[in-house]
């Protein structure tokens, strides 16, 4: 049986890696980047030139649009370029290519002002956890309170994916990481505690929005592990694309200088 085939831009990520490694055996991946990978399949091209980018979509299955500028600090003309171009021509090349699914990477930054202001959220972020009133209310798809510019570009590509299911029948997924994380290791702040999305989880997340039915046209749904301190809801992601984390962060945590790379 042929192997799905896979588009993943910003390949050379911390995601990226996760699934060349985790699932390379299952699907047939290429990628776009701004830089080349050893034994893979990668187009070195500017996410924010439609022309270049567009005939790489041939062919494709499924998009996996990781590539951004990943900084909450990004400035407007990075985000604009990298964030809001880049994901209209995502999108676009895949509307003409004629793609059935894209998977987009949101993020937890187009909520990041409920944690950052409002309780019992913030309890939860700042480490006052003996003060958190247990259940905590979940943030569900509904919820939208971005943080920064780039919480900013992740709630249009969200609204974006919205318009190309509604107006083109491409079912788009977007997905809301919570906090990817090198070394895997979330015990280091208690924010990493309720965000953290094992690498393990992180591969079986984006296997089953791959494997969606057709019939998922348009979700938003949430990536974060099984975590006792999460703060968003996940029964309905778990209905919609079938996936089930297995791992737990924990509730200790001890403050660490610097900190990981992260997503």
């Amino acid at each position: 049986m042929e192997r799905r085939k896979i588009l993943v831009t910003g390949m050379s990520g911390q995601i990226g890696g996760i699934l060349r490694r985790s699932l390379g055996e299952r699907y047939d991946f290429s990628g776009i980047d701004r830089r080349g990978l050893d034994g893979v399949d990668v187009r070195v091209a500017d996410l924010a030139d439609l022309d270049a980018i567009t005939p790489v979509f041939e062919g494709i299955d499924t998009v996996v649009h990781l590539g951004a500028d990943p900084s909450p600090r990004a400035s407007w003309e990075s985000v604009l370029d990298n964030n809001i171009v880049a994901t209209r021509n995502v999108y676009e090349a895949a509307r003409i290519a004629g793609v059935e699914r894209i998977i987009f990477a949101s993020s937890n930054h187009v909520v990041g002002y409920y944690p950052m202001k409002d309780e019992p959220y913030k309890s939860v972020y700042d480490g006052r956890l003996n003060e958190v009133r247990q259940p905590i209310p979940p943030l569900t798809a509904d919820h939208l309170r971005p943080d920064s510019y780039y919480g900013v570009s992740k709630a249009f590509g969200e609204s974006l994916g919205s318009y190309y299911h509604d107006a083109f029948g491409i079912s788009v997924i977007c997905v809301r990481i919570g906090w990817v994380m090198t070394p895997d290791d979330p015990s280091f702040h208690p924010a990493a505690l309720s965000l953290w999305l094992s690498h393990r989880d992180t591969a079986s997340l984006f296997e089953r929005c791959i494997e969606a039915p057709p019939s998922v046209g348009f979700a938003i749904v949430h990536g974060m592990s099984n975590n006792r301190l999460r703060i968003w809801e996940s029964e309905t992601t778990a209905q919609i694309i079938g996936f089930e984390p297995e791992d737990d962060s924990g509730v200790d945590w001890t403050e660490r200088p610097g900190g990981p790379s992260f997503i």
